[in-house]
């Protein structure tokens, strides 16, 4: 009763951090593993549990991205190669291949989110300034956004940063079009890759519904409480915890 009351817990939290700053991987990963769930299977969960923030998300930004519908074809055909690659990628290594490369994957996450927005502002202004036409542009965007795909199937944390920026070097422009296009990809590499981790088994499926059913109380209290709590104070507050906790995976990876 008292882990499911923890998984709960960081679900609830996790939802909270998503709708108001980002970073709910950080906490429900971490929850996840502390369950005793192995590191794959803690992974492979952990992208179902985020699903419904996506889909709620999505959804609330529907009419901001409807003018790019004509995108969405080609978007949505690479987002689900590159989900199943990453996803099948998972299901074929180990726990401890899975726990040496963690600690980077984090890192990765960690920096992502810290200077996610000095990265899209950076490629905006490459996007600007080298504008991609005719079709071996739009072949090189379909194959950068698969391999973007790939590593969210993967692994889930920072994935929303790698898709704002996929989108500015696309060409888009409007914050709010591309903040609904990134989480309509999001929810579509995780459904994709749940369904795979699910044939797999390798969902926690008891675990992750505790952490499922929190993250949407979550995205729900966060609308009540977001006037209250200071975003720059929040997010400054998530990047000290996540870079102690890759800290501490890359000391149980590498030297414990």
């Amino acid at each position: 009763m008292l882990e499911a009351l923890l998984l709960f817990g960081a679900g609830v939290l996790a939802g909270v951090l998503n709708a108001l700053a980002g970073g709910g991987s950080f906490i429900a990963f971490p929850a996840l593993l502390a369950a005793g769930i192995p590191p794959v299977a803690a992974n492979a969960t952990n992208t179902f549990a985020a699903l419904p923030g996506y889909v709620s998300g999505a959804a609330g930004f529907w009419r901001h991205f409807r003018p790019e519908l004509n995108r969405l074809p080609g978007y949505i055909a690479a987002t689900v190669i590159g989900a199943l690659l990453g996803a099948e990628l998972l299901l074929h290594i180990s726990n401890d291949q899975f726990n040496l490369t963690l600690p980077w994957l984090m890192a990765l996450a960690v920096v992502l989110f810290a200077f996610g927005a000095q990265i899209n502002a950076l490629v905006r202004r490459v996007a600007s300034s080298h504008r991609r036409a005719g079709l071996a542009g739009a072949v090189a965007l379909f194959v950068l956004l698969v391999l973007v795909n790939i590593y969210g199937g993967f692994f889930n944390g920072g994935l929303g940063i790698i898709l704002l920026a996929f989108l500015a070097l696309a060409g888009l422009t409007e914050i709010h079009a591309m903040n609904g296009l990134k989480l309509l990809l999001s929810a579509v590499v995780a459904a994709i890759a749940t369904v795979r981790f699910a044939l797999g088994g390798s969902i926690a499926w008891i675990a992750g519904s505790y952490v499922f059913a929190g993250t949407l109380v979550g995205g729900f209290v966060a609308a009540r409480i977001a006037q209250y709590i200071p975003v720059r104070v929040l997010r400054i507050a998530i990047i000290i915890y996540g870079t102690g906790l890759t800290l501490w995976f890359f000391y149980a990876a590498y030297w414990a």
